[in-house]
This record gives structure tokens, sequence and C-alpha cells, in this order.
């Protein structure tokens, strides 16, 4: 009889275990090795530009999609076209308005069309104080160890905007017709990221630690 509860409850523990979900594997992105870059058309060309300050983490577990999360914060304040008097206007409140807006925020909420390591990641991208849904096309690479052991994984993702869709509505009329920017601005990101490290588990005091601190801390 005791045998077969035995066997009834590890029956019950392995199925429960195979039901339950695994906890994604968290990543934090390393901003030394990634970049987020955009481009909009400006005159006659389209201009680059970057932001050189951010962080953010993802969820993820290979294979299974209903485990990815992601989130990121970009310093607005960050953002660099290698020109600083442009850049000052792109921080004044024709642009990004950084005293009042001072981060661009995205926060993933779905993820759908997934073949191989491509997916389109849902979510609310937050810019000049205004949230609006966008989708990224997302390609997630291979976990390999680097060269000082640690575990990385690569991810490139982009989308496009429209600037206005986020009250981003400044412009110039042009005398042979046409504006000094388009609406349209184009989103890359490169990122690396690594496991997060978990915070090592406090110190229990040993029976003789506790005798020669005493009662009261003595």
């Amino acid at each position: 009889m005791e045998e077969k509860i035995m066997i009834k409850t590890f029956t019950v523990g392995v199925l429960f275990a195979l039901a339950a979900p695994l906890a994604a594997k968290t990543y934090e992105i390393d901003p030394v090795h990634s970049s987020v870059m955009f481009r909009i058309h400006h005159l006659v060309r389209k201009l680059p530009g970057n932001f050189t300050k951010f962080e953010g983490n993802f969820e993820y577990e290979k294979g299974n999609p209903k485990m990815w999360k992601a989130m990121a914060s970009i310093d607005a304040a960050s953002i660099n076209t290698n020109n600083e008097d442009r850049d000052k206007h792109l921080r004044a409140p024709d642009f990004f308005d950084v005293e009042k807006c001072p981060k661009l925020t995205f926060v993933g909420v779905k993820v759908e069309e997934v073949k191989d390591n491509m997916a389109k990641l849902y979510g609310d991208l937050t810019m000049h104080c205004v949230t609006k849904p966008v989708v990224l096309d997302v390609e997630i690479g291979e976990e390999i160890k680097n060269p000082w052991g640690k575990m990385v994984l690569g991810v490139s993702a982009k989308t496009k905007i429209s600037r206005k869709d986020f009250g981003i509505s400044w412009n110039k009329i042009l005398e042979a017709g046409g504006f000094v920017l388009g609406d349209e601005v184009e989103i890359m990101m490169d990122l690396e990221a690594s496991p997060k490290e978990e915070a090592a588990p406090a110190k229990t005091a040993t029976k003789q630690e506790s005798k020669k601190i005493g009662p009261k801390g003595k």
C-alpha cells in the first residue's frame, strides 16, 4: 500500500513539473557592445543618428515565445547626430523636449509570427511624453560564450514610426517645395546581452558566530 502511494505521489509530481511553465532567463543589455540608431530624411538624403545612453533587459527562452518579455529606457538627452548645434535643437521643445520628457521607453507586450529566429515584437513606445503601439521586427542570434567566459546573446530589431504620431512636428518649407525633414523615422537596434547574475544569498550566522555577537549585537 505504501509503495502504491509513493508511486502515485511521484507520478503526480512529474506531471506537475511538466505542466508548470519554465521560467525564462533574464538578459541585461550591455550598452558598451550595443547600439540604438535612427535615420530620417533630411533635405536630399537620410540623416543618421544614435543615442549613447540606454539600458534594458528582456526575458527569453528559446522556442517559447509566450515567455518573452522586453523593456528598455533611453536617455533622450544622449541623442547624437555629430553636430552639436543640431543636437541642442533636437533636445529643445521643438523636438524631444528633454527637460519635460527625459526618457524614451519601450515595453514589449506580445510576440507573434515566430519563424526560426525571426519574430514580431508588439509593444508600447513612449517618446516625447506620448505613448503609441509599435511593432519591432526582431532577429535573435545564438547564445555563445565570449572570450572572457561569459554567455552572451545577440538581438537585432528594427521598426519605422511617424514622428508626428508622437507630437514632434517641427519642419520648414523649402523654396523649391517640400520640407527640410521627413516624417518617417527608421529605428535600428543591435544589442548584446548577458544573463542577469543572481544576487548571492545572505550569509546566515553560525551558532558559534551568534554566541560571539551576543543577544544585543555586542
